[in-house]
């Protein structure tokens, strides 16, 4: 683990202001407003996946722990206090904070954790809970006293500490879980550092300060107004000051443009960001039930000289498998351009692309690219991709669709061919590779495919407590995935944020779904 903090942390290219800018002393009061590019379909945490839903969401809830925006990936207490963990990783024990409120008044007791956690390993009829294949090692969750709750594994796992962090994880209420097992669905009720306030949809969001919030002194902030607006129309707004950031990431063209207009009324931050653009092909529909296709459209796309680019007018970067690259047990340069789709001669690739195709059957080949309408970077990705399939003699239709209905298209097989993401909290091969996993074991999968050797090698990385060991199983993992070809990363993202100076106590990491709670943001005024 100690590795891995290292390497997470020195990969983070941050730019950051004086230490004595940083130093301030928080002030109260004030409506921070920002922009989110999207809408939440829903408002369960356990069935969502998007940023559109971590932004105006994550505010009004709290998880048992989450990670410390300055020193990230370490972890701290959200709701614990305190936590052990036993020698052989079997079993976690944490004690919660004392006196912690619901937003109805309520007191939280271990219950509560124990039924959001049941809720999300064993999900009841009509409950989706996108993370179950993430703790099926939990075998049983105890609560010994109002304050303590035990979860003891069927097997170690090192990454389940972690996991314990993902802000994905929101404490529900058990009495309104009893009530409701989907009461979450339509309604915000949680334990975060501000209540909600409204929804309007295709308008905005608002928060309101939690005066009862068990972190004392936060939140700083009055409330916060999430705007939904995307494109240009929300660069205006940033550039115009109507909000003070969006806080998913902005295009290289769009933070020049910013910097031009504002000077050092606002500032940068850059990091690599733990977030992959993949196609996902249906294999229930022919031909992409054919491994031969699905590995020709790989082929035809040419990374290396894609990812530069696409790196000046999108907020892609780095070329990388099914793991970020730079990250120590992702693979290096020379291991991945002896993959599939990988290789540096885009002819030969092209050439081989147009040989399996015709093996197949479908030498012109017509398909539609369903698609997201996020302009970033969807749009540019989507376009990239056609032009490259275009280069192998294929007509492809681009779709794209607003976030509720792109989610629904991909989950229920509605598509043949669909641009979907593969981004999560933090680097680790026990989450990221879900999505490639058989689609009985992964509620993310949505090539509607069932591969035991897959499944049987993510188990083994899983278990593998020596490096060279895990990584020899994650290069296997990833060799099978990509010959087969059902889901293909295309180009790794890179995370700018361009804010007004006067947000302060908001700190950059390599998740745009970690550090969102909002309970240490304030606003110099």
């Amino acid at each position: 683990m100690k590795r891995h903090l290292a390497t997470v942390i020195a990969a983070a290219a941050v730019l950051m202001l004086p230490a004595s800018a940083e130093a301030q002393a928080p002030k109260k009061g004030g409506q921070l407003k920002f922009a989110v590019s999207a809408e939440p379909p829903d408002y369960d945490c356990h069935k969502n996946t998007s940023f559109a839903f971590i932004h105006p969401v994550r505010p009004h809830y709290s998880t048992l722990l989450k990670f410390d925006d300055k020193k990230y990936p370490a972890i701290i207490g959200d709701l614990a206090q305190s936590w052990q963990v036993s020698p052989d990783n079997l079993t976690f024990t944490f004690k919660l904070k004392p006196n912690v409120k619901f937003h109805d008044g309520t007191t939280l007791t271990s219950a509560d954790v124990k039924a959001s956690y049941e809720r999300i390993v064993n999900p009841p009829a009509g409950v989706v809970s996108i993370r179950k294949a993430s703790y099926t090692d939990i075998g049983a969750i105890d609560t010994p006293d109002p304050l303590t709750v035990v979860f003891k594994l069927k097997a170690a796992n090192a990454g389940m500490l972690a996991q314990f962090a993902s802000p994905w994880d929101c404490i529900y209420s058990a009495a309104k879980l009893k009530e409701d097992p989907k009461f979450p669905e339509k309604n915000i009720m949680g334990t975060g550092p501000f209540k909600f306030a409204g929804h309007t949809a295709g308008s905005h969001w608002i928060g309101e300060r939690f005066a009862d919030y068990h972190e004392p002194g936060k939140p700083y902030l009055d409330g916060f107004r999430a705007i939904f607006v995307s494109g240009a129309a929300m660069v205006n707004a940033l550039q115009g000051g109507e909000v003070l950031v969006e806080f998913r990431g902005q295009s290289p063209a769009n933070r020049d443009k910013l910097v031009a207009a504002l000077g050092d009324k606002v500032k940068v931050v850059e990091t690599p960001w733990i977030c992959n653009l993949v196609v996902g092909f249906n294999t229930e529909k022919k031909p992409f039930n054919d491994p031969r296709v699905r590995q020709a459209l790989s082929l035809a796309i040419d990374r290396w000289q894609g990812s530069q680019a696409l790196s000046k007018i999108a907020l892609v970067r780095d070329v990388g498998g099914v793991l970020r690259p730079g990250y120590e047990l992702a693979a290096t340069e020379s291991e991945l351009a002896k993959l599939p789709g990988f290789g540096k001669d885009i002819k030969k690739s092209r050439d081989e692309a147009k040989k399996l195709l015709k093996d197949a059957g479908v030498p012109e080949l017509k398909f539609k690219l369903t698609n997201r309408n996020v302009p970033m970077p969807y749009t540019p990705v989507g376009v990239f991709l056609i032009d490259q399939w275009r280069q192998i003699g294929l007509n492809v239709e681009h779709e794209q669709l607003e976030t509720k209905l792109y989610q629904a298209a991909l989950s229920g097989g509605n598509y043949e061919a669909g641009l979907d993401f593969n981004c999560d909290y933090m680097d680790e091969p026990n989450i990221l590779l879900i999505k490639y996993v058989s689609a009985d074991k992964s509620s993310v999968n949505y090539g509607r495919y069932n591969d035991r050797k897959l499944d049987d090698l993510y188990e083994k990385q899983m278990r593998a407590t020596d490096t060279k060991e895990r990584i020899k199983l994650i290069r296997e993992f990833e060799k099978h995935a990509l010959e087969q070809a059902y889901t293909i990363p295309t180009i790794w993202w890179h995370r700018i944020i361009v804010h007004w100076q006067q947000m302060k106590g908001w700190d950059l990491t390599p998740s745009h779904y970690v550090g969102q709670d909002l309970a240490s943001v304030w606003l110099d005024q």
